[in-house]
């Protein structure tokens, strides 16, 4: 299973000797998972990142903008062309916030993500110790710090629905995805 420094090394599912074992290649796959969701995660954050600035950036201007074309006079010749140049800034704007809500979306994935992430290397670690593994009081603790991190009520209640209300995984998503499209827009950042 795992080295002297906990980290598991490489399968051996192509070439298995007699020290072959199931729950190391498991093990290995969860830390796969693991390492594959936070790479993801770093790549789209930079991405995230870059975008909230250019978009910080052009609010800014925006408003810039709205300022010195409320401070033109309103002549029969400037009128219209004032007017449209508002309308276009007010466009603008409104594009600006629908993306605002699109990074909304995106924090709450990505808190999401973190928590699989958390979870599936806390499972990782639990089988990886047989004597852990067959204990039920690890896993309730285990089950106990996964729920501890979950920052939004509809993660606790999938949680609560498959581990206390016994719901298959399925349902439990359905049930999920049916809350969320009700709620409509209501997001916020974390």
């Amino acid at each position: 299973m795992a080295g002297n420094d906990g980290v598991v090394r490489g399968t051996q599912v192509n070439n298995p000797g007699p020290d072959w074992n199931h729950l190391r290649e498991t093990v290995l796959m969860m830390e796969l998972a693991v390492a594959q969701v936070e790479a993801a995660m770093t790549d789209s954050n930079a991405s995230v990142d870059a975008l909230t600035g250019t978009f910080t950036t052009m609010a800014n201007t925006i408003k810039l903008i709205n300022e010195r074309i409320s401070g033109l006079a309103d002549t029969e010749a400037t009128g219209p062309v004032k007017m449209e140049l508002m309308m276009a800034t007010m466009n603008v704007a409104g594009m600006v916030n629908q993306a605002i809500v699109a990074f909304q979306f995106y924090d709450r994935l990505s808190q999401r993500l973190a928590h699989v992430n958390h979870g599936l290397a806390w499972l990782a670690e639990l089988v990886s110790d047989q004597d852990e593994a067959s204990s039920t009081a690890a896993w309730a603790a285990l089950q106990g710090k996964i729920r501890s991190r979950y920052s939004m009520p509809e993660e606790v209640e999938m949680f609560e629905a498959v581990l206390l209300r016994g719901l298959t995984v399925e349902q439990a998503i359905r049930e999920f995805m049916d809350k969320m499209n009700s709620k409509g827009d209501d997001i916020e950042l974390f």
